[in-house]
Formats: C-alpha cells, sequence, structure tokens
C-alpha cells in the first residue's frame, strides 16, 4: 500500500536505533525524506548514510541535536525551519525507587521526555497549519496508563505526552494536521536485548527461548508473550503519517501486546 508520503520530510528524534530508527526506516521505506536525529554525530551519519543506501530515492540528511538543549534545539530549527512530520520518540527510563528520586531527576526526565518534544511541537507546528498539512506522534509507553510502580519519574513524563498530545490536537480543528500519540509496550530494542542476555549467563539457548522464560517470568500479562519488534511500531507509525490516517486525533493508540487490561 502506498501510504502518500513521498517527498515529505520527517523529523525522527532519537532515530539512530530502536523504535525511532525503525519508524525512519519505514518512512523512507515510503519515500519520505527523513532527518536522522540523535547526539552522537558520527552515529546519526552512520544511520543516514545506510538509510540512503537502502533507499537511493530519497534524501536523508544528518539532523544531530542535543535537543534537550534549547540553543541546540534553535541551532536545529534553522538548519531545517520546517518539515512534514516530527516524530517525539527521544526519551530516557530507567528502573528506580520512588524514595531515590530527587528533584533534579524529577527535572531532568521532564526536561527530557517532555519539553525537548513538546520544543519542537510548539515550532514546527504553526508551519504545520499555514500549509495544511502535518503529522506530529509522540511515543509514550503503556506505563502511561497502567504505571508499573517501577519507574514513576518515567510514568509521569509519559502521562504528560497524552495530555500535551491531546491539547495540540485542539489546536489542528479543519486542518489536514494531526496530533497522536503511540504506547509501545515491552519492545525489542538492542538495549532490551542485551538485558535479557545478561540476565542468561552461560546460557548457549537461542535469543527466542531466553525471550520466552523471561516473559513467562516477568511479564504473564502479556498476550503475545514475546517483546514487540520495532519494525512493528516503525509501521504503525507510517500508516499514522500518511494521509490515510487523517480521522486519528489527539488519539492514546496503543500497541502493547496485550499489557493493559482495560477496555480503554
Amino acid at each position: 500500500m502506498d501510504m502518500g508520503l513521498s517527498n515529505k520530510t520527517a523529523l525522527v528524534t532519537g532515530s539512530t536505533r530502536g523504535i525511532g530508527k525503525a519508524i525512519a526506516i519505514e518512512l523512507a521505506k515510503e519515500g519520505a525524506n527523513v532527518l536522522i536525529n540523535g547526539r552522537d554525530h558520527d552515529e546519526v551519519e552512520r544511520t543516514v548514510n545506510e538509510i540512503k543506501s537502502n533507499f537511493p530515492a530519497t534524501f536523508p540528511q544528518n539532523a544531530a541535536s542535543d535537543i534537550v538543549s534549547i540553543q541546540h534545539r534553535e541551532a536545529l530549527f534553522c538548519k531545517f525551519p520546517t518539515i512534514d512530520i516530527l516524530v517525539n520518540n527521544m526519551g530516557i527510563y530507567e528502573v528506580m525507587q520512588y524514595e531515590d528520586i530527587d528533584d533534579e531527576i524529577w527535572e531532568h526526565y521532564f526536561r527530557t521526555n517532555v519539553l525537548a518534544a513538546n520544543g519542537l511541537a510548539k515550532f514546527y507546528l504553526p508551519s504545520m497549519l499555514k500549509h495544511d498539512f502535518g503529522r506530529i506522534i509522540f511515543i509514550a509507553s503503556e506505563e502511561a496508563i497502567m504505571p508499573s510502580g517501577l519507574m514513576p519519574q518515567y510514568c509521569m513524563t509519559k502521562s504528560m505526552l497524552l495530555s500535551l498530545s491531546k491539547s495540540l490536537s485542539k489546536l489542528t480543528i479543519g486542518k489536514e494536521v494531526t496530533v497522536n500519540t503511540i504506547m509501545p509496550g515491552p519492545t525489542l530494542s538492542e538495549n532490551v536485548q542485551q538485558i535479557i542476555e545478561d540476565m542468561y549467563p552461560n546460557d548457549d539457548r537461542i535469543f527466542s527461548e531466553k525471550e520466552k522464560e523471561f516473559m513467562t517470568t516477568n511479564l504473564p500479562q502479556s498476550e503475545i508473550q514475546r517483546f514487540i519488534k520495532p519494525i512493528e511500531i516503525g509501521k504503525l507509525a507510517a500508516f499514522l503519517c500518511s494521509p490515510y490516517a487523517s480521522a486519528f486525533r489527539g488519539s492514546p493508540i496503543r500497541v502493547d501486546g496485550g499489557m493493559v487490561p482495560t477496555i480503554f
């Protein structure tokens, strides 16, 4: 299915690995010109070259920037003043006990997971409205609506993204501009795969067998009993960015493998 994204310009934050990279690849596959973002310029450049090699009809570019910094964001805006698609994927997470989270940590998570994404949306949304096309996606988590208690500082920020998405969506009435949130469940990023491997040292079993044991023991509520593949989230994001998804407005879209037990 042609998603109608040829020659659209898409900025995907945190797109050198994991979910962000999967989204960038799926958008490039649909003909979009992706702006690859990360803090490491060389790592970003390697991803740009990889995408250019695989999708030579597109024009990926290096958008390396520490977007948590206001100054770095402003430099990014000067380099790329208009885009058609913004995917706010970059974020941080860590298992932490509530009593160990001080105000500095709370503020760090808020600046990184919320204010950075909001700063990009605030800058790019007006031009999207002016040109009557735009897509903004926030990558949240099932933890936004079902906090596990293992990382409250992370859950707080992901819940905020749901509220922000809904508020911004109210500004798009009558326009071909949408703002939505994707809530992935446990996803098999490079970091997660390494964590699972480290949990089973000196174990000769193939990864899928270790994965199955981990899911059965630690995440029995998952209905798929495996980690979600980044490509699955990437394909969903590509559809939400397409002209065919204009009816999705301020929607929190769950792709959680059945982790959340409620109807809504």
